[in-house]
């Protein structure tokens, strides 16, 4: 894997369509060679999100009032609450990279985080035919746990991931995540049978990352 170091962003829990506002700024401001490339570690209040694919049946059912919220990354639906850290990445390609060959890249590394943090995880291929199987899984269990949906604008790669580190899990059940109904999405603390330190993940994740805080 190559060296990608970047520079690093850290806030706590963002409103999902402020944080897009401030996303957008972020990659014009790459894109105009204005800033490094980056990495900005977040959490959101409870929202799910759906790609442009996601099919109507697997929206989940509005009586449990979290709102849903289209955006523009590749994927399908997939829900964001306290608990889970979100990274989204700000990363200027090269000609020789494409969109699919960065989120290859972005898995890769949130494996190493994964395996640091004690949990073995994979990524896996995507059968011819079936539903794109972007994301990480755990080895041990077969679970998803970190969810993966980015796109790609004049160079510039935008949105990124979500590694479920703690909380609750129930949301996940109430619509079809990932367009994938049988895939059981786990935590870091179902993983390891304890409570998770999100200040330790967020370390993890930015060194896997070769993320370094931006200056003062």
């Amino acid at each position: 894997m190559r060296q990608r170091p970047l520079s690093l962003i850290q806030d706590e829990l963002v409103e999902y369509e402020k944080a897009m506002e401030r996303m957008t700024d972020l990659v014009g401001q790459r894109q105009r060679d204005e800033r490094p490339d980056t990495l900005w570690l977040l959490s959101h209040p409870q929202v799910y999100t759906v790609g442009r694919r996601t099919l109507q049946e697997h929206l989940p059912d509005p009586s449990h009032g979290i709102p849903v919220v289209s955006t523009g990354r590749g994927g399908q639906l997939t829900y964001h609450g306290p608990g889970q850290l979100v990274g989204y990445l700000i990363v200027k390609l090269d000609e020789t990279e494409g969109i699919v060959d960065y989120v290859r890249e972005v898995e890769l590394r949130l494996v190493r985080a994964l395996g640091a943090l004690g949990v073995p995880a994979e990524r896996r291929d995507t059968p011819p035919g079936s539903e794109l199987l972007t994301g990480v899984w755990t080895v041990a269990t077969g679970r998803k746990i970190v969810s993966i949906g980015m796109r790609q604008s004049r160079g510039v790669t935008s949105h990124g991931f979500a590694l479920n580190v703690e909380g609750d899990l129930s949301p996940w059940n109430w619509a079809v995540p990932c367009g994938m109904p049988e895939v059981d999405m786990t935590s870091l603390s179902r993983e390891i049978g304890a409570p998770a330190d999100m200040d330790r993940v967020r370390a993890a994740a930015a060194e896997a990352f070769e993320a370094s805080p931006e200056p003062a």
